[in-house]
């Protein structure tokens, strides 16, 4: 019988393997998909998901990536800029971070059956496309869209507000070493460097019609940035939403990754809190005992989801996105503690409940 049996390659999927297998587990991952699997997202990696990945033994190679310094949020108003103050980020295209963990994993003899479909769960293991599985624990890294999830009854609390992002990669030198989010009514751009002569653009909206090239005239800073410039990549969208599941655990099942909680992609977050649970969940799974993980879980994804809730508060209001840029622009210690800690950069405790609560008024009140 297999000790662990991970439902999705994706990153999420991958280092669950990874720090299983550290925590000397067998492993096998199944995916209906085949390398090299992509998609649509900021592809950046905050200092939280880097930390991560070196204690999961991934080699960041920096000729593939680009470390960018922090961030900035610009609409037609104002600006504010805030630099990560501790640690490391990076822009990388997903395709070539899917095969820096795929290598990874091979090394560490994870045992991969690409092209796989999940039927079904019992106490046993799962039937699969292949034949059944037998395995003491079943980890659900399938997305938010999770068939783990819904088979073991742990599917959402509620039904949030779906937005939409979609991404392009351009082949233009970045003219910064921030990644920039543009605000305007309704929708973001953000630009994120993933090389030396290429840029990640992804938009984020409520609209499910709207597209970059329609998108990119509410923020002509931007279109006249890449007028001219040659896409390297196909345009191409997913959903994206801020939901939790019901649990994470149910009896030999865990869940992990966007199949747990997803955050809006305007947060950036959704890498940094899958590792973050790859390394909790794989410790449970070697003392035999899922009970920790719910609880450290809840801790990994308080404050990402509070930002994340002030984000999406900023993107339905132009009122409040104002005001809120002008606080930030006004006061860049407190933005930048914000930054510092929805990164991973700082510990949690520097922005707790209070200072969240005192955020929001500030934000009224500006």
């Amino acid at each position: 019988m297999q000790d662990v049996l991970v439902i999705g390659g994706g990153p999420a999927g991958l280092a669950t393997a990874i720090a299983a297998r550290l925590q000397g587990l067998g492993v096998t991952v199944i995916d209906a998909r085949k390398p090299p699997i992509d998609k649509p997202c900021g592809e950046g990696l905050l200092p939280g998901a880097v930390e991560a990945l070196r204690q999961l033994g991934v080699e960041l190679d920096s000729k593939l990536l680009f470390r960018f310094s922090g961030f900035h949020f610009v609409d037609e108003n104002s600006s504010a800029c805030a630099k990560i103050t501790a640690g490391e980020a990076f822009g990388v295209r997903r395709t070539v971070f899917h095969r820096l963990l795929v290598d990874r994993a091979l090394r560490l003899d994870v045992n991969f059956l690409w092209g796989t479909r999940l039927l079904s769960l019992d106490a046993r293991g799962a039937e699969t496309s292949a034949g059944f599985i037998p395995s003491r624990w079943v980890v659900g890294a399938d997305g938010s869209s999770s068939l783990v999830r819904r088979l073991a009854g742990l599917e959402l609390r509620s039904r949030a507000p779906v937005r939409f992002g979609f991404r392009r990669h351009f082949e233009i030198a970045p003219w910064t070493d921030c990644v920039e989010v543009h605000w305007g009514d309704k929708s973001q751009l953000i630009l994120t460097p993933t090389g030396a002569s290429e840029i990640c653009i992804s938009l984020f909206t409520s609209d499910p019609r709207l597209r970059l090239g329609r998108a990119l005239e509410a923020f002509p800073a931007v279109a006249r940035r890449i007028a001219g410039v040659q896409p390297t990549s196909a345009e191409a969208g997913a959903a994206t939403m801020l939901r939790r599941a019901r649990a994470v655990t149910r009896g030999n099942i865990g869940l992990a990754g966007d199949a747990s909680c997803t955050v809006d992609g305007i947060a950036g977050q959704g890498l940094s809190l899958a590792f973050q649970q790859a390394l909790q969940l794989a410790g449970a799974l070697a003392h035999g005992d899922l009970s920790g993980y719910a609880a450290a879980h809840a801790r990994i994804v308080r404050i990402p989801v509070r930002v994340t809730r002030l984000l999406l508060a900023m993107s339905a209001s132009r009122v409040i996105r104002r005001k809120a840029l002008r606080l930030f622009a006004a006061n860049t210690a407190l933005f930048s503690k914000m930054i510092s800690v929805h990164t991973g950069a700082s510990s949690p405790d520097a922005l707790n409940a209070t200072v969240m609560l005192n955020l929001g008024w500030r934000v009224i009140l500006a």
